[in-house]
């Protein structure tokens, strides 16, 4: 007999075969503790065991969350990771692949905890080296992990308040539970450890001494005392279901019921058996301040309406709001005015709090709306519009406050702004154009709404114009010059127009000159000159263009604008560049784009697009906002064409100043970008085939140098260069005849630059045979040269030729003479050198201002020296 179970007497061999088969019982089955529940086996789903296992890493997180343990949240962050992996076959079964509401909650709170501890400088500063490197660590990999979960983690976020899918899973019913722990009991007894049991021999009993529960029919009908004694004593260590475990259990189940309840979960038994009533419960988190409706014998009028109206605008911006219940309150509201026929004052009021309840669905500002909802958008503000149109007597004004306010008798009174309306609208249409894929068909669906919006803000125009205030009105006209001064209209540039006829050039001077005359913030009156220059440049308007520029004096302080106007400002240069080069004007159009492409940042100065910064130039915040400022796809300026516009009018203009001043040593470079390519292709060993236009380009100038025209006008003008660059321009036949004609005059004036030396007198026929150009214009380039003084040389009419009257340096000749020009520069500053340190070479004698005294003859020695070789120089020349 177990000395545990002793009683101070001698047992019969029946007891103790009975207690020895007790002792030898396995542990984990038979325990003497009051949690003998927890002990029982249960049989657990593979979710189950998934899920507990993410929810205690996700509880080690939270521990050490409270303790600013970063370098252990890191630890079971990873995980975490490794058991979500785990239990990813289980989530893409049981639940579509969407990952559970309890994790997304523990990432979402992971995320804001790691961007508090960044963003407090202070504590991270005094953190210790080890938890400020974890802490690095958590942020990047969290960042890239939550990459995943972007679309449940924005679900989570606008409503972070709703129970997690796993109360059910942790929490089930009574009677289920019921039933499930009478089934979980049954094997228990059948799984007891048989085989280990001692038999007791000449004993049947031995399927009764494992009934711990309840008193075997011997033990109780047995007179023995001792028998009664061991038995007593044993039952005072076994779990018994007794009247306070009752109690208990039931206090377990009104709190779980509670509980469910309070989330909207309760179950129809249970409720039937507490008594309570049915009522279904919306998705969304509720509000606490959640107005009423009317009640049923009320009666409604536009005060109460009104009232009611106030009631749910209070709840705007508060935590927990329900966004989507207020547009359905909205609604009603609505509804109800109009059942009523309470009037369209009412209703236009009830369009403006609609309007405003739209705006603030959004929850982020710098994210665009969805498009269901800004459709809705539209559809409120054009009603608000029809309304105002049928009323002359209804004002919507932002100077009308709330006591001043008329919605029963006319005039009409209301508080709003449709002009702010309209702005926000326009920028979230923006805001959707840079969310879609440019080069996918929702990005031509979502471009489609741009005949809504200009139709919408030609409406409002016409409210404005009756209602509004002159500088109302400017911002009216700036929205529909923001819409139009990028777009080509192919009757402007008709020749033949009927006079009537009102072009897109009509519709831009007459707004543009409205808000030159009603303006009175500069910002409105510059974007409305920078959008008038580019709608002229875009129909060839070259002269307007150029002369509005120049009248704006915008050039001197746009640096001073906003980044907005200084993008603009960018995008008119470089259409005015685009411009002056179909209109042949090589120097005005180099002029204008050199500026915009000797920075090599042309993407980001023109918003299309962000270039990959080296050693984190820019910040995080700095490229959200940059990303922000970036213009619709639709409105891009295409870079490759402005660089080889560039990079041939840069041609044109180089290659004739560098044969003309080729062994000048004070050179200067027109287009520093053009003349490294030029040198970088010259240094090459093997040049090959070019490829890309920016080569293309260098193997023109190329051969414009050696006065082969027809090679440098195959390179610009071919069939790749065609589709890639000149079949993109507005009149690309023009542009290429254009082409072929400069090209042919610059390699004219290239030869005459270079292989003048060769001639003694050159005829202008043969020039203009070999270069296929007009006598007259080879008379004119010549006469030209020679009046510029760039070609020594006389023309003789009669025999129409050029005589050459000096012919130039050999190039040893023009070496020897850099050579001397170097020498007397170095002779030069070592004067100066002596002159600033000979007082170190004064060692004793004469004071300090005799020794200046001394050396004042010798200070203008090498001016002088070089005056006489200038005058000997002359001299040699005449």
């Amino acid at each position: 007999m177990s000395r545990f179970f002793a009683t101070g007497t001698d047992s019969d061999s029946e007891t103790s075969s009975e207690e020895e088969q007790v002792v030898r019982a396995p542990a984990p089955v038979y325990t003497f503790s009051d949690d003998e529940e927890e002990t029982k086996r249960v049989v657990r789903s593979m979710k189950e065991k998934r899920y507990e296992e993410l929810e205690g890493f996700i509880h080690s997180i939270r521990n050490h969350r409270k303790i600013k343990d970063f370098s252990s949240a890191l630890a079971s962050f990873e995980e975490l990771q490794r058991a979500y992996t785990r239990a990813s076959s289980v989530i893409q079964k049981e639940e579509n692949g969407i990952a559970p509401r309890f994790f997304i909650r523990a990432l979402v709170e992971l995320e804001d905890w790691v961007t508090s501890a960044w963003n407090d400088r202070e504590s991270r500063k005094a953190m210790s080296k080890g938890n400020s490197k974890a802490l690095t660590s958590l942020r990047q990999k969290l960042r890239k992990y939550t990459k995943e979960f972007d679309s449940e983690i924005v679900k989570f976020r606008e409503n972070p308040d709703l129970p997690d899918d796993d109360e059910e899973r942790k929490e089930p019913s009574s009677d289920e539970s019921d039933e499930e722990e009478k089934v979980k009991e049954k094997p228990k007894v059948r799984r007891s450890p048989e085989p280990q049991r001692r038999p007791a021999p000449q004993e049947d009993e031995s399927s009764d001494s494992m009934d711990w529960g309840s008193s075997s029919s011997e033990s109780s009908s047995s007179s023995d005392d001792e028998t009664r004694g061991a038995a007593t004593l044993r039952e005072r260590f076994l779990k018994r279901a007794t009247e306070r475990d009752d109690d208990e259990e039931g206090d377990r189940r009104r709190a779980r019921r509670e509980r469910r309840e309070r989330v909207g979960k309760v179950s129809k038994k249970d409720q039937v058996d507490d008594g309570g009533e049915w009522e279904t419960v919306r998705k969304g988190a509720a509000t606490s301040d959640k107005p009423k409706m009317f009640a049923k014998d009320s009666d409604i009028d536009a005060a109460l309406v009104v009232k009611k109206l106030g009631e749910v605008s209070a709840a705007r911006g508060r935590k927990r709001t329900d966004r989507r219940a207020q547009l359905e309150l909205l609604h009603e509201l609505r509804t109800v005015a109009a059942q009523h026929n309470l009037g369209d004052a009412l209703q236009l009021k009830l369009r403006a709090a609609t309007v405003a309840a739209l705006f603030d669905y959004n929850p982020k500002v710098s994210d665009a709306m969805k498009p269901e909802y800004w459709s809705r958008l539209v559809e409120n503000v054009d009603h608000m519009v029809t309304i105002l149109l049928a009323h002359e007597d209804m004002t919507l004004s932002e100077s009308i406050t709330d006591e001043t306010e008329q919605l029963v008798t006319a005039p009409f009174q209301v508080r709003g702004s449709l002009l702010i309306a309209l702005e926000r609208l326009d920028d979230e249409f923006t805001k959707l154009l840079k969310e879609c894929d440019p080069h996918s068909n929702e990005y031509v669906e979502r471009l489609k709404d741009e005949v809504r919006v200009s139709a919408l803000i030609d409406r409002v125009c016409q409210v404005v114009e009756r209602d509004g205030t002159p500088q109302e009105i400017c911002r009216a006209y700036l929205r529909k010059i923001d819409h139009l001064y990028y777009k080509f209209d192919p009757r402007a540039v008709k020749k033949d127009q009927p006079p009537t006829e009102e072009t897109s050039i009509k519709k831009m001077e007459k707004f543009c000159k409205y808000i030159y005359a009603n303006d009175e913030s500069d910002r409105l009156r510059t974007r409305a000159i920078l959008s008038h220059i580019y709608h002229h440049a875009l129909h060839d308007n070259w002269f307007q263009a150029r002369d509005l520029l120049l009248m704006s004096h915008l050039q001197e302080n746009v640096q001073h604008s906003d980044p907005s106007t200084q993008i603009l400002y960018n995008r008119t240069m470089a259409n005015l560049g685009l411009c002056a080069f179909r209109r042949g004007n090589v120097k005005e159009a180099h002029g204008c784009l050199a500026e915009l492409m000797m920075t090599g940042k042309p993407k980001e100065l023109l918003a299309q697009g962000l270039l990959p910064q080296r050693q984190h130039e820019r910040s995080k915040e700095q490229e959200k906002i940059e990303k922000q400022r970036q213009m619709p796809f639709h409105m891009h300026i295409n870079l490759e064409l402005l660089e080889c516009v560039y990079l041939v009018s840069a041609m044109l203009i180089e290659i004739p100043y560098m044969a003309a001043h080729e062994f000048d040593a004070r050179r200067r470079m027109i287009s520093k970008t053009f003349y490294q390519n030029l040198r970088a292709s010259e240094r090459q060993a093997l040049v090959g085939p070019p490829e890309s236009m920016r080569e293309h380009a260098v193997a023109a100038a190329r051969a414009m140098r050696r006065g082969d025209w027809r090679a440098c006008l195959n390179f610009i003008v071919n069939e790749k260069m065609n589709a890639k660059v000149w079949d993109l321009m507005v009149g690309a036949d023009n542009v290429r005849a254009m082409l072929g004609r400069l090209i042919r005059e610059e390699s004219l004036r290239t030869y005459l630059f270079t292989y003048a030396h060769v001639y003694a007198s050159l005829s202008l026929r043969s020039m203009a045979d070999m270069f296929e150009l007009p006598r007259q214009r080879v008379h004119s380039l010549v006469s030209k040269m020679i009046i510029n003084e760039e070609l020594l040389a006389s023309l003789d009419d009669p025999s129409e030729c050029a005589i050459l009257h000096r012919s130039e340096p050999t190039r040893m000749q023009a070496l020897a003479l850099q050579l001397a020009d170097k020498v007397g520069n170095l002779v030069d500053s070592n004067e100066r050198i002596f002159e600033k340190q000979g007082s170190f070479f004064q060692r004793g004698g004469a004071p300090r201002g005799e020794g200046r005294q001394r050396d004042r003859p010798r200070e203008g020695w090498g001016r002088r020296q070089r005056n006489r070789r200038r005058d000997d120089d002359r001299t040699h020349e005449d």
